[in-house]
């Protein structure tokens, strides 16, 4: 903190510069795009980065350096068009060391660079079986074409409609080739784009400061320009006690999520603030396009013997019914969260109704009758083992007493975060908690995870979950361009999905943020990005 306090003084306060401070307990390891895999890479290169589209408050995608954009009748090219006003930040890199315009070959560049297997990018995805292909299934050399400086062409093998949501994602910005060919991987640490800061300093495992573009290309609406924060400062307090500790002192002006011990000194058990901190600081919550869930590995290749009860449906449902999910967001959340009483996809999005997917409530009668249906009771007890991460030890143990009531004992195993995601991608792990955060606004995003071509580990696939009546309404989903009847797919899709319980949903998680009585303008969406262009320090 020290330090973080001296390149304040040494970079701010001369002038009385407003400087927006936040914390990022987890790690962050790059500030290039093509790396933008976790929240603390997404939130820093927001601020230093554009992309052609942009989300609204309301997930829709808005212009951004794309004015303006066209879809072929068929969905399979986009024609967009850029604004002429739009500079990369000034630096060395560039004649005089002013920063150049963007041009449509920027874009056709840094696509192409996050397909090349050289850039090694977690984003590769993005474009990969989207975009157009050769005869021989590579990406052709035509997908991305720049007509001249200001119109792009994209052309896709067939219709992708939640496209316009991916090329708002962090890994779609936008960079300059000069800097790439300067600094080569070092580039992480060197970025150079187009966004409302501009990198100034990063200080390993301690601080990040950027500082306000003052050219950038965005204004308000009464013409003002943006952003209105002379300086972002990023710190990196992994201990969350004392991440609150500075928070409280004044230290830090925004806060993203509340865990372990400060759940309980901010939050009733019902959700309403400690009387001790009514009015020092405001607090936003909102859905989140988060789904928490419990997984069955069920392909048999993969599927442990102790675990073989889990190719009986009947077993998975009762599992499901035999958890209090409102007794567990109550007393282990503080209330924050919503059941999981319908299927993988979650409340934020168009599609989500309860009503038509509807999913499993507590009934722990229902569920020791299932158990014996199945063969499981006094005399063929079922034990089974849960796989989790330290972090949800508590709520695993809450649901170890759920079952031990119908008569199925589960043990748990911890392991470190890492451990734990390699097990489950590989599909040694036959009964696993895991976390879903949706990368666009789209169901189709949450029920990819259910494809059987995306089995895990190359897919999102991880319970390598497989029905052909599935299969077949995605397909057909990814196509359909009516939005109603497509989310009537997504819903059909879903139902499946609570039916066969290849998962059991937890809950759908909430964005909840903390910030200073003095911070102006800090929007929340259900995607918990952090957009700082237009927050002020009053």
């Amino acid at each position: 903190m020290a330090l973080i306090s001296g390149c304040k003084n040494q970079r701010t306060q001369a002038t009385n510069n407003k400087v927006f401070r936040y914390n990022q307990p987890e790690s962050l390891t790059s500030l290039d795009p093509a790396y933008a895999r976790n929240q603390g890479n997404i939130w820093a290169v927001t601020q230093l980065y554009n992309g052609l589209v942009e989300l609204d408050q309301q997930l829709k995608p808005a212009p951004a350096i794309a004015r303006s954009w066209e879809i072929s009748p068929d969905g399979k090219r986009y024609v967009f068009h850029l604004r002429s006003d739009v500079y990369f930040h000034d630096h060395p890199v560039f004649s005089q060391g002013q920063g150049r315009k963007v041009t449509a070959a920027d874009f056709v560049y840094s696509f192409k660079r996050i397909l090349e297997p050289k850039t090694a990018s977690t984003g590769r995805w993005v474009f990969k079986g989207k975009v157009l292909e050769n005869a021989n299934g590579q990406v052709s050399d035509t997908c991305f074409k720049a007509q001249n400086d200001s119109t792009l062409f994209i052309y896709l093998k067939e219709p992708f409609i939640p496209f316009l949501g991916i090329l708002s994602m962090p890994y779609a910005f936008v960079l300059p080739f000069e800097g790439v060919k300067l600094y080569g991987k070092d580039f992480r640490s060197n970025p150079i784009g187009t966004g409302p800061f501009r990198f100034k300093l990063w200080d390993e495992e301690n601080a990040i400061i950027l500082h306000k573009n003052p050219h950038y290309w965005k204004k308000d609406a009464s013409g003002k320009p943006l952003p209105y924060l002379d300086a972002v400062q990023i710190s990196f307090i992994n201990d969350r006690k004392l991440e609150f500790l500075t928070f409280q002192q004044g230290k830090i002006d925004f806060l993203s999520g509340v865990k372990g011990s400060s759940k309980d000194l901010i939050f009733n058990p019902d959700g309403t603030v400690q009387q001790d901190f009514a009015g020092k600081f405001r607090i936003q919550k909102m859905p989140y396009l988060d789904t928490e869930y419990i997984g069955f590995q069920l392909d048999l290749k993969n599927l442990p013997e102790n675990n073989a009860a889990f190719r009986d449906k009947r077993v998975r449902q009762a599992l499901n019914y035999a958890i209090n999910k409102p007794a567990l967001i109550m007393y282990y959340r503080n209330s924050l969260g919503i059941p999981g009483y319908s299927g993988m996809v979650p409340p934020p999005l168009p599609s989500f109704n309860y009503k038509v997917v509807g999913g499993y409530s507590y009934n722990p009668a229902k569920a020791r009758q299932l158990l014996e249906k199945a063969g499981y009771g006094l005399k063929n007890s079922l034990r089974l083992r849960l796989n989790t991460v330290a972090e949800h030890k508590e709520i695993a143990e809450y649901m170890q007493k759920n079952w031990a009531e119908v008569g199925v004992q589960v043990d748990i195993s911890i392991s470190q975060f890492p451990a734990h995601q390699e097990a489950v991608d590989n599909g040694r792990s036959g009964f696993f908690m895991k976390s879903w955060f949706g990368d666009y606004p789209d169901a189709e995003n949450f029920l990819a995870l259910f494809y059987s071509p995306n089995f895990s580990p190359a897919g999102p696939n991880k319970t390598h979950f497989k029905n052909t009546t599935y299969d077949r309404l995605y397909e057909q989903a990814r196509l359909e361009q009516n939005e109603q009847k497509r989310f009537a797919l997504y819903q059909a899709m879903d139902k499946i999905v609570v039916e066969e319980v290849p998962v059991i949903v937890l809950f759908y998680d909430e964005v909840v943020r903390l910030t200073q009585n003095n911070i102006k303008g800090l929007q929340a969406d259900a995607m918990n990005n952090l957009k700082l262009e237009k927050v002020d320090k009053i």
